[in-house]
């Protein structure tokens, strides 16, 4: 069984430093010129990795270019894993390999098909969520699952607590299918779209904590868009405060710091934040 990866971030490394701890090997890697998305959050670099392990790794401007097909057939790939990659691939790209093109998306699909998956999680206030493999198709999170796990969710679980937790479950999906993968007896199901969801995408200025908000609303905000998304915010007197946390005020005379939110039903305690004037880059 020959496998293929692609990606340009820190997780897709990640995920294949977990192929080769499992006894596996790559026979093809693909990641972006090295001139591009340089402030993408999580940009590495495959090169040393690649060249330790004697990895062919091919540099591309998008995934769909021809010389990506091209490479993909001439190394008769089985598997390729497009994981931490923002371009769609095209149909070229998934017919090139033999057996197809799988990918983690991190909700439990069909549940959350789409965006910012991880801020969804908790600004929806739900109790679990998880990462599913799955077989790329035509669609947008749409394909056969190969397999799933399951992460609950904290009442108090922040982004980054949850980035975290779900960057370390890709590796154990991984690992818990691997060896089903390499003897090809790996199972695919079709996902039930009458549980179907899409999420959409998010941008900074949706991180806006407004007056007219309840202070759980406010709090599960500034919880699912912290580090490392750009952060809630709340914009008075000619400034924007960026807030990285938070928590609801439970006792009006408790002490603590000095920047409060009164909302529509009570109070939130900011405990840590950044001012900034209007006009700036705060709002990202």
């Amino acid at each position: 069984m020959r496998f293929g990866f692609v990606t340009c971030v820190e997780l897709g490394l990640a995920c294949m430093q977990e192929i080769y701890a499992l006894g596996g090997r790559l026979d093809l890697a693909i990641t972006l010129r090295d001139d591009l998305a340089t402030g993408k959050s999580g940009r590495v670099f495959l090169d040393q990795f690649c060249t330790e392990r004697s990895i062919d790794l091919l540099k591309i401007r998008h995934v769909n270019d021809a010389e990506s097909v091209a490479a993909i057939k001439e190394k008769q790939i089985d598997w390729l894993f497009i994981i931490g990659w923002s371009q769609i691939a095209g149909q070229e790209v998934l017919d090139a390999p033999k057996r197809g093109v799988l990918g983690i998306h991190p909700t439990l699909l069909p549940e959350g098909r789409g965006r910012a998956p991880i801020p969804w999680a908790i600004i929806k206030g739900l109790t679990q969520t998880g990462v599913t493999l799955f077989r790329l198709d035509g669609g947008v999170d749409t394909g056969d699952i190969a397999a799933q796990l399951v992460l609950p969710i904290d009442p108090r679980e922040t982004a980054t607590s949850l980035y975290s937790r779900v960057q370390d479950a890709h590796r154990t999906l991984l690992r818990s299918v691997w060896d089903d993968l390499v003897a090809n007896r790996i199972s695919l199901r079709p996902q039930d779209e009458s549980r179907a969801t899409i999420w959409p995408g998010r941008k900074p200025e949706d991180g806006r904590i407004t007056w007219d908000m309840t202070v759980e609303e406010a709090d599960r905000l500034v919880r699912g868009t912290t580090r490392p998304y750009p952060g809630a915010f709340w914009e008075a007197n000619g400034e924007i405060v960026r807030i990285w946390a938070g928590e609801p005020v439970v006792d009006a005379e408790m002490d603590g710091p000095q920047l409060r939110i009164v909302l529509r039903d009570g109070t939130f305690a900011v405990t840590e934040y950044e001012r900034c004037a209007v006009g700036t880059d705060a709002g990202r």
